[in-house]
């Protein structure tokens, strides 16, 4: 009995070890890469993978610096002038001229010196100044010689003809007779027309 178990015992021995042999003799897909190698192969793709990062931060700095706001072609400029004087304000529109396209809120400082930004987008800036005097937009409307004239009242508070209308005093109601010996006062070109509407 002993010598079946034992010759059982050596024959599965036999069995596998022929098997661990053949496992062992099968080729594989795996190529072995020597170790000098693998190492600069890591090197390299450290080496790409870096240059690639400190490539796109370079980009992200460039983007940023972009993003800062130019005035583009079609950019109208208002100027805004308070006079102290009279205290009005009289706006000035204008397209900004071709030397001026592209500049920054700053280079547009630099352009306007007398003038405090009030607001800046590529599409419309805005800008606002104090000034000496009154706006010249100071008129009187007297009769004279019959008709009625036009005065601009000046900074110094002289009065300059402007314009003899054509207009005859004749026919206009007795108040407005009245008050055109004395004169008119009116502030504002929008204003001055209306005037002169009415009494046309």
């Amino acid at each position: 009995m002993n010598k079946i178990i034992i010759t059982l015992i050596a024959i599965l021995v036999v069995i596998s070890a022929i098997i661990t042999a053949i496992v062992l003799d099968m080729p594989t897909d795996k190529v072995e890469v020597p170790k000098s190698e693998t190492k600069i192969a890591e090197e390299e793709i450290l080496d790409e993978c870096t240059e690639e990062y400190e490539g796109m931060e370079y980009q992200n700095t460039i983007r940023a610096n972009t993003q800062e706001e130019k005035t583009s072609p079609n950019c109208t400029i208002t100027k805004k002038n308070y006079f102290l004087e009279c205290g009005h304000t009289k706006s000035e529109n204008e397209i900004i001229a071709k030397d001026f396209v592209n500049l920054s809120q700053e280079e547009i400082q630099e352009k306007y010196a007398n003038y405090k930004i009030e607001s800046f987008s590529p599409n419309e800036i805005v800008l606002f100044q104090e000034r000496e005097g009154n706006c010249e937009e100071h008129y009187m409307v007297k009769d004279k010689e019959g008709e009625v004239a036009i005065y601009q009242i000046l900074s110094d508070g002289t009065q300059k003809e402007i314009e003899i209308t054509g207009i005859t005093t004749e026919y206009l109601p007795e108040t407005d007779k009245i008050n055109m010996k004395k004169g008119i006062q009116v502030n504002g070109k929008q204003a001055l027309n209306q005037l002169i509407e009415d009494f046309e």
